[in-house]
């Protein structure tokens, strides 16, 4: 077993210090804030897709002038240990932070969004070990039982929604870097992956979009519907993180999502994309991707929350006639307050080359990855909440693959220390839930 120290340099602890800093300089209690049609603020998910309104939401925030600025974001610090032959073990920090300014503009509402990590200084270019995981390059070669860093920049982008009947209105998005209307809110914003560090193995086929080097996105909404398409730029991210990737690229993709809120409680979508040459090492083959998901969040009592999440999401390359599919569940059960238990089980079929794994007759494999884990908060007041956390995995692969993991179920640990803004207090939560008188221009009579 070899150890990586986050590409063989020291962790920087200023990742930890900075979001320390932000969360102390935003730290004004978070106010109930709504959009266009009274629609609570915490819908907000990644992009423009949308969260249950009860998910809870771990943010500061403070006011300039018209304009409300937030906050959000998280820095694990994290010891990873992937066991067996292709396993390894590495300190480093997975990490990112959001801020985002609006204001009213119009009859509308504007708001400018960025969103920046510091993974590839922190966990180094070829990432962190996580046994199954596939997907991007480092070296020139394809990253494999590694997930990659995200982009110094993972969004930078502005959006306007503006009402056009009582209960209708038009949203627009634009972003040099952004997320298009593809797959289920990816997986760092959502509350059931919230004390989970690592990357689901299904990333994928299912939100792996939630980093592209140029979009558009045009929606249509009522206060529990939406129906959005995007263009985009198809290519995954390259090697070099902190660049903006758009030699020879352009809007060549597309994609289309339907989302529902029916309660306070769910939040369903659908959606369908076609990825014009994603992976630049085969740049001759496009995607076709469906993706199908459900989150749930609801507040069991006073100090406990239940968040989970399901996705469906299936590839199919061009040529091909047959599609290869991914399930992911997960659940976060936050209780009294600081502690909270966390679960994932995910079934993914992969393409043994995609594995790298050679001198197997069969093409392809069934996959499976279980996670268990448990986080506790260190303290419950001040600017920032440092957590204590651990998770176990399980993997299962078929006996052909016994070989090459070491064993049907070789496995992995992780211990991390977590920092992150403070959480919105319950009564706000509900309070923000409640429509606000609208003013004659059709936004919250707050400004």
């Amino acid at each position: 077993m070899n150890t990586r120290f986050a590409g063989h340099n020291p962790v920087p602890m200023t990742v930890l210090c900075v979001v320390a800093a932000i969360a102390t300089l935003l730290a004004a209690p978070l106010s109930a804030q709504e959009g266009v049609l009274g629609i609570p603020m915490t819908r907000s998910g990644s992009g423009t897709s949308w969260l249950p309104d009860a998910a809870p939401m771990h943010a500061a925030h403070t006011t300039a002038g018209a304009w409300t600025i937030m906050t959000h974001g998280v820095a694990f610090l994290q010891y990873d240990n992937q066991n067996g032959p292709r396993g390894s073990d590495q300190l480093g920090s997975v990490n990112w932070g959001m801020l985002m300014a609006s204001r009213p503009v119009g009859s509308g509402n504007l708001a400018l969004k960025g969103m920046m990590s510091l993974e590839t200084f922190t966990v180094g270019k070829s990432g962190y070990p996580l046994l199954l995981q596939s997907g991007e390059t480092y070296l020139g070669l394809p990253l494999v039982d590694r997930q990659h860093p995200h982009d110094l920049f993972m969004e930078v982008a502005a959006q306007y929604e503006r009402p056009i009947a009582e209960n209708l209105a038009l949203s627009l998005y634009v972003a040099p870097v952004g997320e298009p209307a593809l797959g289920p809110v990816a997986f760092p914003h959502r509350a059931s992956a919230s004390s989970d560090p690592f990357a689901p193995i299904s990333h994928h086929w299912q939100d792996a979009t939630h980093i592209a080097f140029g979009t558009f996105t045009a929606g249509v909404f009522t206060k529990t519907l939406k129906l959005e398409g995007s263009v985009f730029n198809g290519r995954e991210p390259d090697e070099t993180r902190t660049n903006f990737d758009y030699a020879g690229r352009s809007l060549d993709s597309y994609a289309g999502r339907v989302t529902w809120n029916p309660t306070a409680n769910w939040s369903f979508s659908g959606s369908f994309g076609y990825l014009k040459s994603p992976e630049g090492l085969h740049a001759d083959e496009s995607t076709h991707r469906v993706v199908g998901s459900a989150a749930y969040a609801r507040a069991l009592t006073d100090d406990a929350t239940l968040t989970a999440t399901a996705v469906y999401g299936a590839n199919r390359q061009s040529g091909e006639s047959e599609s290869s599919s991914s399930y992911l569940m997960e659940g976060n059960l936050a209780f009294r307050t600081r502690h909270s238990v966390f679960a994932r089980a995910e079934h993914v079929r992969k393409e043994t080359a995609e594995l790298l794994l050679v001198g197997v007759a069969e093409e392809s494999a069934n996959v499976s990855q279980i996670t268990v884990g448990y986080a506790i908060d260190l303290n419950r007041a001040g600017p920032a909440r440092i957590g204590l956390g651990v998770r176990g995995t399980v993997n299962v692969v078929p006996s052909y693959l016994e070989t090459a993991y070491g064993s049907r179920t070789p496995t992995g640990f992780a211990v991390y220390l977590r920092l992150r803004p403070p959480p919105m207090p319950a009564t706000q939560m509900d309070h923000s839930m409640h429509t606000m008188p609208m003013s004659s221009n059709g936004t919250t009579g707050k400004q």
